[in-house]
């Protein structure tokens, strides 16, 4: 079952805006954070905030696409102490471009490596320990953009959908288990990657917002952590209508393909 006071606590893409301020929202004397970022100046900045609200860091720098170096960290990161909790929160972003050429196929295949293989690897790795003890949690980003494919940023809807399915089916797999499984589907939350997305961005949250309640919602172990509210009833409406209709209503809200 989750830990409603997680001690030890794993958070992948820790230099992002949300990952960032999850690791900050958690940092507290007593807790033990490992935190992954590939930009090793950003990654330290985060892990000595961190330790200045006296949580316990460790950090490492690498590609996440590097499945030996990931599996290795992961194993690392809980010999001393069990890992309560698992955020796979790293990912990138492409888009079909300002003229809507599509695509680059080298962008496309990475964004599938970082956000969706690299992901089912992460859950590979850590979650053995967890099924033998019979407790454990595991958070997944998926993005409200996974109920609906936008049709400026195809790649990035394919991977959060997966992400959402994949999520979705490991918690009624892992439940009777005793390990929870979450996934976080955020609508726009302000960073560098979200400002470069084409196509406007309603209801824009800070980072520091999203993270708290996004702890919130992992303690209360919510199956499902969708926000904000106005956000994610009118995409969860997207998929449910007629096709025909919800392309409509996306190239009026200003995504135009």
């Amino acid at each position: 079952m989750p830990h409603r006071h997680p001690k030890s606590i794993l958070i992948t893409g820790a230099t992002s805006a949300i990952g960032s301020a999850l690791a900050l929202a958690y940092a507290t004397p007593g807790i033990t954070l490992h935190l992954h970022g590939r930009n090793t100046q950003k990654l330290e900045a985060v892990a000595g905030q961190c330790r200045d609200r006296g949580a316990r860091v460790t950090q490492c720098s690498f590609d996440i696409r590097d499945s030996g170096i990931l599996r290795d960290w992961v194993s690392d990161s809980g010999m001393t102490d069990p890992l309560d909790v698992v955020i796979s929160n790293a990912g990138m972003n492409t888009n079909i471009g300002r003229n809507g050429d599509g695509e680059r196929w080298e962008d496309s295949a990475a964004l599938m490596d970082i956000n969706l293989r690299a992901t089912m690897v992460l859950v590979d790795a850590a979650l053995p320990a967890m099924r033998q003890r019979g407790q454990g949690q595991i958070a997944l980003l998926s993005s409200l953009a996974g109920y609906f494919g936008l049709p400026v940023t195809p790649s990035y809807c394919a991977s959060k959908a997966a992400i959402k399915a994949y999520g979705e089916a490991l918690r009624g797999w892992l439940a009777p288990q005793g390990v929870a499984v979450n996934v976080i589907m955020p609508g726009y939350v302000d960073s560098a990657m979200c400002r470069a997305m084409p196509g406007p961005k309603p209801f824009l949250w800070t980072p520091e917002r999203a993270a708290r309640l996004i702890k919130r919602q992992l303690a209360a172990n919510r199956g499902r952590i969708s926000f904000p509210f106005p956000l994610n009833f009118g995409t969860w409406w997207l998929a449910v209508l007629p096709e025909a209709i919800s392309q409509r209503i996306v190239r009026g809200m200003g995504y135009h393909g």
